[in-house]
This record gives structure tokens, sequence and C-alpha cells, in this order.
């Protein structure tokens, strides 16, 4: 079977087929369909499910170029994935009014995968929003957009950022310098994207006036956050006692948003984490959502998702070993 696309500009098929036509040589291969380029029309052969789905793909990448931005691995990876699961119609309804602000530099910061969306829609929505999933999901960055554009829309009078000051293998103690020296190392990933979407002098100018504030969460006790909209990062790294807490120090007028990935812990051998505690206690409040972001929603390096999902599908196998053990292990003693 035979189907084609028409109408389509050099400039166009240069970025969806990718340098050296990566993407397209990696989308024939997923399909078993073959692409060949015949004045403006991109001719699509195969056998009949295939030709189906490399169009939709081939439509879906074609709608990001003609917005004017450039088609990434993480595009095809993600929009092949979709329409494999059907899922590529809820993908094409997001539009850029899903932009949620500009970077210093003018490039839009939005949404890019459905998780990523849902998450940042249960932040509109919800007072509290716990973000779940690995790295490169964008969970923080996403936080960091969104308390910005509230800030700047007067919503609220503040931003604070916390994460917990969690030792991976070094001790505080000794690392050269005073407390904020000792901490910063800490809070870095909170302060790039400060600056990348706030700019350095606008955010300098707002932290020495007090309405920015990064702070270890040990700073947090004994306060209570009015009109602030609050970002908890590396929430997996607090214990029960510091996740209430600071869940206790939030007052009216308040935006809370708490990003976690459960697969890197820091915390001792043994230790519970208050993330995993806090999901389990708070799951059924209302105005409380809890939005889990997986491999798919990776938008670093392709690298990293394929890193991520290998993770993922290794840990899911140790967890049936580890339940069939269990399972033995119960039939035994009932025996007995």
């Amino acid at each position: 079977m035979t189907d084609y696309i028409d109408k389509i500009s050099a400039d166009d098929i240069r970025n969806v087929f990718g340098q050296f036509d990566i993407f397209a040589r990696k989308i024939e291969k997923s399909f078993s369909t073959e692409l060949t380029v015949r004045n403006g029309e991109i001719h699509i052969s195969g056998d009949e499910a295939g030709v189906r789905m490399t169009k939709n793909v081939l439509t879906g990448l074609l709608k990001i170029s003609r917005k004017g931005e450039p088609v990434e691995e993480q595009n095809v990876d993600y929009i092949m994935t979709l329409e494999k699961e059907n899922a590529l119609e809820s993908f094409e309804s997001m539009s850029d009014s899903d932009v949620i602000c500009h970077t210093v530099q003018g490039k839009p910061v939005k949404v890019k995968t459905l998780g990523q969306k849902a998450y940042i829609d249960a932040i509109k929505d919800k007072m509290i929003v716990f973000g779940i999933g690995p790295a490169g999901t964008g969970k923080t960055y996403l936080a960091m957009a969104m308390a910005i554009t509230a800030f700047k829309n007067e919503e609220v009078s503040r931003i604070i950022l916390t994460r917990p000051a969690i030792e991976a293998g070094e001790r505080l103690g000794f690392l050269p310098g005073d407390l904020q020296s000792k901490v910063d190392p800490y809070l870095r990933p909170l302060y790039d994207a400060l600056y990348q979407i706030m700019g350095a002098e606008s955010f300098q100018k707002n932290m020495e006036k007090g309405l920015i504030e990064v702070a270890p969460l040990a700073y947090m006790r004994g306060r209570t956050l009015d009109n602030a909209y609050i970002i908890l990062d590396e929430a997996q790294n607090t214990t029960p006692s510091q996740m209430k807490m600071f869940l206790t120090r939030i007052g009216f007028g308040s935006k809370v948003v708490i990003t976690g990935d459960k697969t890197q812990k820091d915390l001792s051998e043994g230790a519970v984490s208050g993330l995993d505690v806090a999901e389990k206690v708070l799951r059924k409040i209302d105005d409380i959502g809890f939005i889990y972001l997986d491999s798919r929603d990776v938008v670093r390096h392709p690298l990293v998702q394929r890193i991520v999902k290998a993770y993922e599908d290794f840990e899911g196998k140790k967890k049936e070993r580890d339940d069939m053990r269990r399972g033995k292990l119960d039939k035994r003693r009932n025996r007995k």
C-alpha cells in the first residue's frame, strides 16, 4: 500500500526528516515502511497499518515544524509512542495556549507531553500538587515557571523555593565555607531555573527585597507562609516529620507544588520517605493532587529517556520477583 502527504516545504521536510534523514530512518524502522520525497510530497509505502501510523506520526511532526519549532529526537520518539498507544489525537489537541511564560531569551516555556499537561492543569486547579516522576520530566522547571508567572501577575506576593539538604555520600561539615556556602550546592538547580526564566538581575533584586527566597527545608520550621507560591523540590529526601512540618506551614492565599523522584532517595538505609507517607495519608483529601510522570515525559536527551525506561523495567521485574518470594514465604508459613 502507498499513501502520501503533499504541499510540504523543503524546510519542513528537512526539519521532520532530521539531519542525514536520521528521524525518517527511525520512523521507517519502527513501522516497517519506506519514505520517499518527490516534488514536495512524502510518499509512504508498506502494509496498511504501518502506512497509516507513519502518516499520523509525520502529520504530527509537521504540525510542530509549521509552528517554526525545531523537531527534536524526543518529539519523534514521543509521537511514535503515542501513535502506538492510540493517544496521538489528545497530544495534537494541545495548543500554543499551553505556553506558561517566556525565558529572558524569549524562548517559550510550555508543556511538551500529555503528562506535563496534566501536571500543569492540576497546579492551576489544586492548592497543593505532588509531581512525582523520574529525572528529566520537567517537574521542578515547570513548577518554577508557574510560580514566576503567578508572581509577575501579582497572584502571589512572594516565591519560596526549598529542598532538603540531604548528604549524598559526603558530609556537609567537610564542605568549605559558612552555612550558606555549604547548602548552596543543594539549591543550585533552583537558582539555575530562576536565572533562565526570570533573569539574574531581576532575581537578585527580588531576592534582596525578600520577595524570592531560596532556602533549605529546615529554615521553614516555625513559619506561616501566606500569599506565597511555595515549591518543595526533592521531596523524596524528606522524613515524614519534615513533610508534615512543611505542609503545616501553608497559610492563606498560597499555592504549593511538591516534586520528587521516588527512585532517587538519599535517605539513610531503612529510613522512611516523607513523600511515600504523604502519598498514603493525603490521597483522598480534596484540593490535593497527585500527578505521576514517567519515562515518556522525559524531555532531556533521548538517551536519558532510555536510561529511565531501563531502570523502570528493571525495578518492575525486581518488584515482581520480591512479590513472588513473599508469596512463597506466606504459603510456607500457612502450611506450618
